[in-house]
């Protein structure tokens, strides 16, 4: 038996995470914060789309580019992510921040302040949460 199964949160981590594994990437921490940043990227992909003042000019091309941080979303990303929420102690604060850092990354900085535009933590997260239900319905214990 493998003694870390010990200090699961659950059996369903524990003695069962032979089952449950398949899971893990809608329903764990990595899986919470990667789709926030899904909801985040997708309002903003919208906001664009709408012409809003300000996002008129926005170049479309890097929408592909907005789709690849959340397509590419790793592990690596996930730990930024949490040290950036060390310091603000707001976990969708720090999904924000790390996305506006990207839009430094893809010489987008210019529309970074309309990330989280309009939105509320509870914005995001009512969205985020009853989307990874449906995704791991549908692509895990359904079929």
């Amino acid at each position: 038996m493998n003694a870390s199964r010990l200090y699961c949160i659950s059996p369903i981590d524990g003695r069962y995470a032979k089952y449950s594994t398949p899971l893990s990437g809608f329903f764990s921490e990595f899986g919470l914060i990667k789709y926030r940043l899904f909801v985040e990227i997708e309002y903003f992909k919208q906001l664009v789309q709408m012409h809003l003042v300000g996002l008129e000019n926005f170049p479309i091309e890097k929408l592909t580019d907005l789709d690849a941080i959340v397509s590419e979303f790793s592990e690596q990303d996930a730990i930024a992510i949490k040290q950036i929420e060390a310091t603000t102690n707001h976990d969708i604060k720090a999904v924000e921040y790390f996305i506006k850092s990207r839009f430094e990354v893809l010489s987008i900085a210019q529309y970074k302040e309309f990330v989280h535009f309009g939105l509320t933590s509870q914005d995001i997260n009512n969205t985020a949460i009853p989307l990874s239900l449906k995704h791991g319905l549908e692509q895990v214990i359904l079929p």
